[in-house]
């Protein structure tokens, strides 16, 4: 069972900030699985339920779902070998992680965050629901308000197009989201104080509960993307229809 994270957590990613070292890492390999890998694990495993019921198809293996400590640091001019904080990313299993959609928590001795984004740049969503919402902006407007993230204190934190223009029909409060490049829906009052107890799961749990419109509204337009992507193409036109 999860009960928060305890003091050792960050103290185990500000030592590795210091001594980030293959060599040191190894040596310390079991303070890592105790005392930032489990608390991480049992937090999964608590949300788990949760995301099954906001979206049956979602990834479930906490080995998916956790980053990893090491860093890929091939095309990175920084070369330190591990990651001082640690994220969960919760999407569709077997599904890309570039361009997919899902929920994110995030701890690290500088930090600790969480909420809703598309992994990177999503073009062709984000064309699609521009489309959708200049269609029936009272729908789609309906959705996003109705999930009261100004009133949990959930904020759109999206990279968005600052000169695109967006049709008349769409009111003023709905312009950014309008405008957006890369989704990102994040919770701004987060604090440490709540992470050492089991308090910050009831937190997560219920914004990411909140958000799910918004989630189930996007994911139904990628299934409908994917849907075109994977049709077969019409067959050719016999020779008497184009006389």
């Amino acid at each position: 069972m999860f009960t928060g994270f305890p003091e050792e957590t960050i103290r185990f990613f500000l030592d590795l900030r210091f001594h980030n070292s293959t060599t040191w890492y190894r040596e310390n390999k079991e303070r890592y699985l105790r005392e930032v890998q489990a608390p991480f694990y049992e937090l999964i495993g608590e949300l788990v339920p949760l995301m099954q019921r906001i979206d049956p198809q979602m990834e479930i293996r906490p080995h998916k779902i956790l980053s990893r400590i090491r860093r890929d640091t091939r095309f990175s001019r920084d070369k330190t070998p591990y990651r001082d904080h640690l994220w969960l990313w919760f999407k569709r299993a077997g599904e890309d992680r570039w361009q997919s959609l899902g929920y994110w928590f995030e701890l690290g001795p500088q930090r600790v965050m969480w909420g809703m984004a598309t992994w990177d740049e999503n073009r062709p969503l984000m064309d699609r629901f521009r489309r959708e919402l200049a269609s029936d902006p009272a729908r789609y407007g309906g959705i996003i308000h109705g999930c009261g993230l100004a009133q949990r204190r959930l904020v759109m934190d999206s990279d968005c197009f600052k000169r695109m223009e967006v049709p008349s029909g769409i009111p003023e409060d709905l312009h950014p989201w309008y405008r957006i490049r890369s989704l990102g829906i994040i919770q701004t009052q987060a604090s440490f104080e709540e992470t050492a107890s089991r308090a910050v799961l009831g937190h997560v749990a219920a914004d990411f509960e909140a958000m799910a419109p918004i989630y189930r509204m996007l994911r139904g337009m990628q299934d409908a993307l994917e849907e075109e992507r994977s049709a077969p193409p019409p067959p050719p036109k016999r020779q008497d229809e184009w006389e």
